[in-house]
C-alpha cells in the first residue's frame, strides 16, 4: 500500500442513532449520525414508524381521499346514463312536436 493516500482509520468510531442508541465500530469518520438502527427500525421491532419529514404521507392520504370522494359507483354511472338517455328522448320528442 502506498503511504499517505489512505484516510485516517478510527477503530473506536461512535455510531449514534436518532433514537439515542450508540454503537462503537471502526470507520474513517470519528462520529457517524444515523436516523434508524436495529433498535428502532420497523423490521427488527415489528412496530410501524412513519418518518414523514416532507409531509409525503399526509399528501398521499389527502390525494387518495379526494379521489375516493369523486369516484362514481357502477350504479351511479348506470343512473346517469339512463338520465342522459331519457333527456335525449324527451328532447327528440319535443322537437318532433
Amino acid at each position: 500500500m502506498k503511504a499517505g493516500i489512505h484516510p485516517k482509520y478510527f477503530p473506536e468510531a461512535q455510531l449514534v442513532c436518532a433514537c439515542g442508541v450508540t454503537y462503537t465500530t471502526g470507520s474513517t469518520k470519528e462520529r457517524i449520525d444515523i436516523e434508524v438502527c436495529a433498535a428502532c427500525h420497523p423490521f427488527f421491532t415489528g412496530k410501524q414508524k412513519i418518518m414523514d419529514t416532507a409531509r409525503r404521507v399526509e399528501k398521499f392520504t389527502g390525494r387518495t381521499a379526494a379521489k375516493s370522494e369523486g369516484v362514481m359507483t357502477s350504479k351511479d354511472k348506470a343512473a346517469k346514463a339512463a338520465a342522459r338517455t331519457k333527456a335525449k328522448a324527451d328532447k327528440k320528442a319535443a322537437a318532433a312536436s
